[in-house]
């Protein structure tokens, strides 16, 4: 057989974050002592009353098929909590529960894109992103945001990226990796642009219970009725209820779309695992307190160690507003260490100062490392230490 692969897998890239990870994670079983800084998800458990609920349903014998979009009961809470938290109604057509927010993300790109098909997507992105499009034989517009502008791109970087044959927008606020806020004035622009050029708006808001300081999510479908019906909400329980390994996510949106997805899942997935839905399903009607437990956690920690990373050498950091990571621009500590690149600067982190972060060259970004703050602040101080001392031992300027 002279050809294994197909040709929309053979240009895949591999998962960056997945893959640092993997590595940090194999020197550490190794007995080496290295930090992770990589990981995109809390490191708290999920909380005991969810825990319950899971095993609860497995005892009552709840482990058989569900319907493929999800339990009817679970999307009813989701409805529930979209209502309670952005007053915005849907019904169950127009709700689907999936494999996590990363399955149905994939799972709607295959549903509304032909090749071809353009999907703006703002750099810096989601790893995900431009691959998840690709496989559905679109292409990714990159439209590119700098720290000047705060890493969010404008109504007019949109209107200016607009072809003929652009399908959709990606939001993702707050944002992975750059932890930023699209306010309600930058959204109502770009949900005019959407207007214009009736482009679907794919709002990715998976971190939107973990936002610090004054901030307030908002979601673009609140807007107006145009921009609701032009919008699908992803969301999920991994990182607002610590559930990343659960894997239940959903999309909220529009109900011809969703009913092709549900058509879809149906031939691929069957349905979202039984013991998750009604593991979610406690998350979103229980007792909430867990969740801000751990969002003022986060923000604390934040509040700790921005000032130190700051301080790094070279390091050049934009305070972030959601989500739990930071993305400094490194260039001149590349530089003045010695190193072509932050790819080669971010091994000899993991290598030399035993420190795992992520190159930004995933994300889109070339002269910036992520860093996770989802783990413990104690480590993650002890991190920045060896990353600063790193950098001012191999200084060269």
């Amino acid at each position: 057989m002279t050809k294994k692969l197909s040709a929309r897998v053979s240009t895949l890239t591999p998962s960056t974050t997945l893959a640092i990870t993997a590595k940090a994670k194999e020197m550490k079983e190794s007995g080496i002592d290295v930090i992770g800084l990589g990981a995109g998800e809390p490191d708290y458990n999920t909380p005991e009353n969810i825990l319950t609920a899971a095993y609860n349903s497995m005892k009552e014998g709840k482990t058989k098929y569900t319907p493929s979009g999800g339990l009817p009961t679970l999307k009813d809470a989701v409805i529930n909590k979209l209502k309670r938290d952005q007053d915005l109604t849907y019904s169950r057509k127009e709700v689907m529960i999936g494999i996590g927010a990363k399955h149905i993300l994939y799972t709607l790109f295959q549903a509304i894109l032909d090749p071809g098909d353009e999907v703006i997507v703002p750099s810096p992105y989601w790893v995900s992103y431009p691959e998840q499009i690709k496989l559905a034989g679109g292409v990714p517009v990159i439209v590119e945001a700098t720290a000047e502008s705060h890493f969010k791109v404008t109504a007019e970087q949109i209107r200016n990226a607009v072809t003929p044959k652009t399908k959709a927008v990606i939001i993702n606020s707050p944002g992975n990796p750059t932890g930023m806020i699209y306010n309600r004035e930058e959204l109502s622009k770009i949900a005019d642009v959407c207007q214009e050029a009736d482009l679907w708006i794919v709002s990715d808001e998976i971190y939107e219970k973990l936002i610090y300081g004054e901030k307030r999510h908002v979601s673009i479908a609140q807007l107006s009725k145009d921009a609701k019906k032009r919008t699908f909400i992803i969301n999920g329980v991994s990182k607002s209820h610590s559930m990343t390994g659960w894997r239940i996510g959903y999309i909220a949106g529009d109900e011809e779309v969703v009913g092709a997805m549900t058509n879809l899942a149906s031939h691929s997935t069957s349905n979202p695992t039984t013991t998750s839905q009604y593991a979610a399903l406690e998350a979103y009607n229980g007792p909430q307190e867990a969740v801000e437990e751990m969002r003022k956690d986060f923000e604390s920690r934040l509040e700790r160690i921005y000032p130190q990373l700051s301080a790094i050498p070279g390091f050049h950091v934009i305070k972030p507003q959601g989500a739990f990571y930071l993305l400094p621009e490194v260039s001149e500590a590349v530089k003045n260490t010695g190193y072509d690149n932050v790819d080669d600067f971010a091994e000899a982190l993991l290598t030399e100062a035993k420190v795992a972060v992520i190159p930004g060259s995933g994300f889109g970004s070339p002269d910036t490392i992520r860093l996770s703050y989802a783990t413990s602040i104690d480590l993650i101080e002890e991190a920045i230490k060896r990353i600063r001392k790193f950098v001012e031992d191999n200084w060269k300027e």
